[in-house]
């Protein structure tokens, strides 16, 4: 394993990201296994309706309704830089910071993933997200 994905792994168990991202998983009935790659696990078959994201990532753990998740994906990928976010805003702490940067998006785009710095970050098409312009108030042309 690379340093940087034991630097990762360490921060998000000390942090308790990756601990709520078992805890989460669990109580989604998600299946469990290890990945492989970097110290990050999957839950798959994750049963709850939300979020309602194709995936989510607490801490290292990549939780997803689907049966299963390739992980030579696009989407594997952008859920991996999601874990490494949470390594770096102090794990749980990147919740509140992630909601508000979705908020500010909706607000500016009218989509929560294409302005969340978060999101463009982990790579916006890879996560399913589409980049959109900004959107201003029209402005009154006639005076």
């Amino acid at each position: 394993m690379r340093a940087s994905h034991r630097l990762r792994l360490a921060l998000n168990l000390v942090n308790g990201s990756t601990l709520s991202g078992l805890a989460v998983a669990r109580l989604g009935r998600a299946r469990l296994a290890a990945s492989g790659q970097g110290g990050l696990l999957t839950g798959t078959g994750y049963s709850l309706p939300v979020p309602s994201a194709p995936a989510f990532t607490l801490g290292n753990v990549i939780i997803t309704r689907r049966p299963w998740i390739d992980q030579g994906s696009s989407l594997f990928r952008h859920e991996a830089r999601h874990a490494t976010q949470y390594a770096w805003c102090g794990g749980l702490l990147m919740l509140p910071c992630y909601f508000a940067a979705a908020g500010v998006s909706w607000l500016v785009s009218g989509d929560v993933g294409a302005w969340n710095p978060f999101e463009r970050l982990a790579g916006l098409a890879d996560g399913g997200y589409r980049d959109r312009p900004l959107r201003w108030p029209a402005r009154n042309s006639a005076t």
